[in-house]
């Protein structure tokens, strides 16, 4: 008899909505790193890139429009006050999604993926640092006990690398157009919305404080006038909500 398969979770540490259905997740199933096939995501760099053309391979890509990025924002502060998070908002003026998704590879062959993971989002959504640079990095894998060194050289690591492109390859030929992306056998999952019933595929069930309908169903997105987005984003700096698609580039988390 074969093996059940194991479920496979596709995150980002660009997205908000990724961290948001990790956390969820996580909170419902504690061991689900241990026990799931986790696979970043994220969008390449050159090299990357170049790799992944050689197989065959590009990213499912959607561009953004400004009401929807307007949206995520509001979406997205409304989401993690509903999920008692903490938040800054991270201004990605160059983003190199490398050195963070390389190191939590790197960080999984030393058996410390959860506490990396846990790490990186903190310092990018709890504290709004640039996750892009290498000095980030490697304080961060410090910050856990792990050799910073050499996580935030996981980007010059061809063994780490062609890990990478294999994560992004597997993206393709699982259609994964956004994240946060859930599949089992084929049955597959898009966005933090659809967490609920990817749980119940699994046999696994949140805690009912979390699966209020505020944060299930989906919420209509509103005829945002200049008026009220200033309201809805006040505390947003100006540098984010200009940045259309700094966070995701397709629908809000699935809700689409």
């Amino acid at each position: 008899m074969k093996p059940a398969p194991r479920p496979r979770v596709f995150f980002s540490f660009r997205s908000p909505f990724s961290w948001m259905a990790i956390e969820r997740l996580l909170r419902a199933a504690p061991d689900a790193m241990d026990e799931m096939t986790f696979i970043p995501f994220w969008e390449p760099d050159p090299a990357t890139a170049e790799a992944m053309l050689q197989r065959g391979a590009v990213l499912h890509y959607a561009a953004m429009s400004k009401a929807k990025h307007l949206y995520i924002l509001q979406d997205t502060k409304r989401l993690a006050k509903a999920l008692g998070l903490p938040m800054q908002w991270p201004v990605d003026v160059r983003p190199w999604w490398e050195p963070s998704h390389l190191a939590w590879l790197k960080a999984r062959r030393l058996g410390r993926a959860r506490e990396f993971y846990a790490a990186v989002v903190a310092a990018r959504w709890h504290r709004a640092e640039n996750i892009s640079e290498p000095d980030v990095v490697r304080a961060i894998a410090a910050s856990v006990g792990l050799d910073g060194d050499a996580l935030a050289g996981a980007v010059d690591d061809p063994e780490i690398r062609a890990e990478g492109v294999d994560c992004l390859v597997q993206a393709y030929e699982d259609d994964i157009f956004g994240v946060p992306f859930f599949r089992l056998r084929h049955e597959r999952f898009w966005g933090v919305d659809r967490l609920p019933l990817f749980l119940d595929a699994i046999g696994c069930r949140e805690d009912a404080a979390l699966t209020a309908s505020r944060l299930i169903a989906p919420l209509p997105e509103p005829a945002l006038t200049a008026s009220a987005t200033d309201d809805a984003l006040a505390d947003v700096p100006a540098a984010v909500r200009e940045r259309i698609g700094a966070y995701d580039v397709d629908a809000t988390g699935g809700c689409g």
